[in-house]
């Protein structure tokens, strides 16, 4: 297989990577921000230093004939285990087993990544061997070993992480769904890569020749399972990150017919700047106080009896109470902002002392935004 997939992996994965150390940097304290940036940072490592240019680079830097090859194990092992301490923190639980779970997986693949190392140097590795290092090397004292417990840690994460996606998989939904849905996949196609590793080096020893499935059919299931990872990882997180901004586009949409209608009825007197790069939310919150300034500025118009004649006739026309409520509300704005253009003096407004009783009632915005846009209004003016 051409190194061109592992290196493609590396392009669409580094920038993923380096987006997330700002905000490990600012929060480093943080268990899941710290697991997403561990897993990212692992699994462009292993495909970068698993490309066969890459393995004769580190292996001429280092002086020491197939360094790479305990250097990519130790490298995918931190990545499974990277992968189990994502899950764990997304699992959430007591703070207590979460520490239990996390201590648990960090000493296992470090004592892994450590006997690793050793067998590597206890074993004899002369011939430098860019692409069949396993099966060249399946009947080496100690280093034979060091293989198999790479093979057998990463077929076992993998078998642990496809088991407890599936089983997760039936208690959630969404796009949590959907991500663990894709990490199945993943996962799946991983242990295929693990099958035919063993397939091949467990010929070896019995005289057989599979390389092949080492050196030819693995290495595609490694690279295809890399987008599905990060699919399964990275579609939940993308999603929760955007959900807020979402919403408060959406809302500051929906309010658009009632900013139409109010929000220009009151001078903003704000120090808030709309631009077109300002937040979501900056411009939700900036609508929403000039439609607010704007009821203040309706109250002393606002007539409660036809909002009682309409909350009524809209509930015997069967409408919810919700909806009613947010019609008579509707219908009450429109006369009111009729009545003050009535009124170019403002002469309610300097006459009245009290504000009604009632008019603080209105907390359905968005449910008057929707009765005005099926009444047809149109206004002119309006809010950023």
């Amino acid at each position: 297989m051409s190194d061109t997939g592992f290196y493609v992996a590396v392009l669409f994965g580094a920038p993923a990577g380096l987006l997330r150390l700002p905000g490990l940097l600012r929060n480093p304290h943080d268990p899941l921000l710290r697991s997403v940036t561990a897993l990212l940072v692992t699994t462009v490592a292993v495909f970068f230093f698993a490309a066969t240019p890459t393995i004769a680079r580190v292996n001429e830097l280092t002086g020491v004939a197939n360094f790479s090859a305990p250097l990519v194990y130790s490298l995918l092992m931190a990545c499974s285990g990277s992968g189990i301490l994502l899950l764990i923190n997304w699992r959430g639980g007591s703070p207590q087993r979460i520490r239990r779970a996390t201590r648990w997986c960090v000493g296992w693949y470090a004592a892994v990544i450590v006997a690793l190392f050793a067998l590597f140097h206890l074993g004899d590795t002369p011939d430098e061997r860019l692409r069949d290092f396993d099966t060249h090397y399946a009947h080496t004292p100690y280093v034979r070993e060091m293989i198999a417990l790479y093979l057998l840690a990463h077929t076992a994460s993998t078998l642990i992480m496809t088991s407890l996606c599936r089983r997760w998989l039936r208690e959630v939904s969404g796009e949590l769904r959907v991500g663990l849905a894709f990490l199945v996949v993943g996962y799946v196609l991983g242990l295929s890569f693990d099958l035919c590793k063993l397939a091949a080096v467990g010929a070896r020893w019995y005289g057989v020749d599979w390389d092949v499935l080492s050196t030819g059919v693995a290495p595609p299931f490694a690279v295809g399972a890399a987008p599905f990872l990060a699919l399964g990882f990275g579609l939940p997180l993308v999603v929760q990150r955007l959900r807020g901004p979402w919403r408060d586009w959406s809302r500051h949409r929906r309010l658009g017919p009632l900013a139409g209608l109010v929000g220009s009825l009151t001078p903003t007197a704000t120090t808030v700047r709309i631009t077109p790069l300002s937040a979501p939310g900056v411009r939700r919150l900036r609508r929403e106080s000039c439609i607010h300034d704007g009821l203040l500025t309706l109250d002393p118009y606002f007539d409660l009896t036809l909002r009682s004649r309409t909350f009524a006739a809209a509930l015997a026309a069967g409408a919810t109470a919700e909806s009613a409520a947010a019609d008579a509300d509707a219908a009450m704005l429109l006369a009111a902002v009729a009545a003050l253009r009535a009124d170019p003096e403002r002469r309610v407004i300097t006459s009245s002392r009290v504000l009604q009783e009632g008019a603080g009632d209105i907390s359905d915005l968005v449910g008057i935004a929707r009765s005005l846009s099926r009444a047809g209004t149109r206004t002119e003016g309006g809010t950023s």
